[in-house]
């Protein structure tokens, strides 16, 4: 009989500081204001681009967004910086990734009624990771206890849904018998705060899953996965240029090509047919019509874009408890946000009902789980 595998518990970490868009526009525009001033001569010349100026409620009109929580509140309204301001720590110390990661692991844990010992690997699967080695991973494995094995992923905004994809082949390979998964995306140091279309984008956040055997689940609210589905095509209308071979370019190493950049419009009109496409063939291979979907954890990055995807799927508007949206507190925390949305969501379905996890995002790539309530 073939091994079930299930997410047995889940775990979602906020950090305690939340930046309004109010506070992020008077930030920006104190700081484009001044900017203009600045450049005033070469700006009548045509030499230079004046900074526009935002509003909160342009932000919320092109995103849905409405606040964002961030690690740390330090720097990133101050404009003479504008970026947050994390002290490095000693070699010896928890990264702050780590810290992060720990924390949202532990909730997890809980509530897969797990310890250290039930579990054999650890993978952190975010869109940044804080260095190059030793692995997040490993440290985050190291802090908790476990025992076995752990490493790190990179899939930008689809990390969370590949790494859960990896956790489910170990365990139904049965080289692990329990896997934790974590998301720590520390996302507020690349962005650009001084970018108009993209400062109020991204927030910092941390989730976590237990995928395990479904024979030692314990978790109070447990979901079989039923199969797994990812595609990737290559698109540069994401980047994020940022990286160590920087130094030997001779370049400036955080110019506004080297942070999180993108073709918003061009994103949109390709990512979005892709994304319901690609979510029509998954749910099919299981018989399954949109109608049959209790309910949709879908990527958080823009709330015309699950508007959009959602109408594609059910020919009509979804609904609030149907594709839950949590971008408006949270923004787009890159690979976490269908996990956050799991995390708040999920407790009051039904045995038997079906859901499903999708990420989409830089890479092109799109990473989905068709799930069903224990």
């Amino acid at each position: 009989m073939s091994q079930s595998v299930v997410i047995s518990g889940s775990g979602l970490w906020t950090p305690p500081f939340s930046i309004s868009n109010e506070e992020l526009v008077g930030a920006y525009n104190a700081w484009a204001e001044k900017f203009n001033a600045k450049h005033q001569e070469a700006i009548e010349n045509g030499a230079v681009a004046a900074k526009p100026l935002s509003s909160a409620e342009f932000i919320e009109k092109a995103s849905g967004i409405k606040s964002r929580f961030v690690y740390t509140k330090k720097g990133i309204l101050d404009i003479e910086r504008m970026r947050p301001l994390i002290p490095e720590r000693r070699d010896d110390e928890l990264s702050q990734q780590a810290e992060m990661a720990v924390n949202a692991a532990k909730l997890a844990l809980e509530a897969a009624n797990k310890s250290a010992a039930d579990i054999d690997a650890v993978i952190v699967s975010c869109a940044y990771t804080q260095r190059a080695y030793p692995a997040i991973a490993i440290e985050v494995q190291n802090r908790l206890g476990i025992k076995g094995f752990g490493f790190d992923m990179l899939v930008a905004c689809s990390a969370a849904t590949f790494g859960l994809h990896r956790a489910y082949e170990m365990v139904k390979a049965g080289t692990a018998r329990a896997v934790l998964v974590i998301n720590p995306e520390l996302t507020s140091p690349q962005v650009n705060y001084c970018d108009r279309d993209s400062h109020f984008i991204f927030g910092d956040v941390a989730t976590a899953m237990v995928v395990e055997q479904g024979e030692n689940c314990k978790g109070e609210h447990a979901f079989e996965i039923l199969s797994t589905k990812a595609v990737t095509q290559y698109s540069n209308n994401i980047r994020s240029n940022f990286g160590y071979v920087t130094r030997a370019q001779d370049v400036e190493p955080f110019s506004a090509d080297k942070l999180f950049h993108q073709n918003g419009r061009s994103v949109f009109k390709e990512v979005c047919p892709m994304a319901a496409e690609h979510i029509l063939e998954h749910i099919g291979q299981h018989g399954l019509t949109p109608e049959g979907v209790r309910r949709w954890w879908l990527h958080q990055a823009n709330i015309n874009m699950n508007l959009l995807i959602a109408k594609r799927l059910l020919g009509r508007d979804a609904s609030a408890d149907e594709a839950p949206i949590v971008l408006d507190r949270y923004a787009n925390t890159a690979s976490a946000g269908s996990m956050i949305a799991f995390s708040l969501h999920h407790q009051d379905m039904q045995s038997g009902d079906y859901g499903l996890l999708c990420s989409f995002g830089a890479g092109y790539s799109i990473g989905s789980l068709v799930v069903r309530k224990k």
